[in-house]
């Protein structure tokens, strides 16, 4: 389980992008993965890590009050739907929040929602993201509330998590069927779901290219959009749907089809 959590952690495409998709580009509907790898360019992990540490730099350092994929805001734009979804979970937990973040790159969500989180009791935010991203953030911005682990068996293993956040992850993985079929099999006491791509009609898979803007970084990757009911069907017996809501990203065309970001926050029966 181990070995296999980590190959689908390197599936990641890439660490980082989970922000402004409204401005990028969406193309195909391709038949598999590998064409829709090799229909696009690709991206450099290390110059997306070193663009993503030097905002986060600047966040730390108070030179910027916010970044989101590593581009820098003047003021801090908070998803409420997210941030009510952690304080509802935090408050039907004993006032404390122990939750892993898969995919969380150096922390965006973290810093944009620690100070309405800071007075529970207890709380840890513990992003899971691939080698080099963790040696980064474990250098530079742990801070004993905020972790980095490489797999989720090694954070389940250090502390005991009862909450899981999968935001703007399942779109960028090979199989997120069978992903999504591990995470409710993991047993997580809480599921919450962000800026996950519907599609508006239809209820099939639609696997796209993503090409993003070049003032971010110089990449092009494979993306799913999901039909609702095929991707509901992972937590029908099992969780409890408590909410449904809209995401930060809103409205995406793919061509002459239109999407929708989603967000759902699920509840272990």
């Amino acid at each position: 389980m181990r070995a296999e959590l980590k190959n689908l952690l390197k599936e990641f495409i890439p660490p980082g992008v989970q922000w402004l998709r409204r401005s990028n580009v969406f193309t195909g509907d391709y038949r598999n993965w590998q064409d829709a790898a090799a229909a696009s360019e690709g991206y450099d992990t290390e110059r997306i890590l070193e663009k993503v540490r030097h905002a986060r730099l600047k966040i730390k350092n108070g030179e910027a009050l916010y970044e989101r994929d590593s581009v820098l805001f003047d003021e801090v734009q908070y998803s409420w739907p997210l941030l009510s979804a952690l304080l509802w979970i935090a408050s039907c937990s004993g006032n404390r929040l122990h939750l892993i973040d898969f995919g969380g790159s150096l922390g965006s969500s973290y810093f944009q929602n620690r100070r309405f989180l800071s007075h529970l009791s207890g709380w840890s935010w513990n992003i899971v993201e691939q080698a080099s991203f963790v040696e980064c953030g474990r250098r530079e911005f742990e801070d004993g509330t905020l972790a980095f682990y490489t797999t989720i068996e090694e954070c389940r293993a250090v502390r005991l998590c009862n909450a899981i956040l999968l935001s703007s992850v399942l779109p960028y993985v090979e199989s997120p069927h069978e992903w999504l079929d591990r995470i409710v099999a993991a047993g997580f006491e809480y599921i919450v779901i962000d800026r996950t791509p519907f599609l508006l009609s239809g209820d099939r898979d639609r696997l796209t290219v993503q090409t993003v803007p070049a003032h971010i970084y110089k990449a092009s990757y494979p993306a799913w959009f999901f039909g609702k009911t095929g991707f509901l069907r992972h937590f029908e017996g099992r969780y409890e749907k408590v909410a449904e809501f809209d995401a930060l990203s809103g409205a995406m065309r793919i061509g002459l089809s239109l999407a929708f970001d989603r967000g759902f926050i699920f509840k272990k029966e």
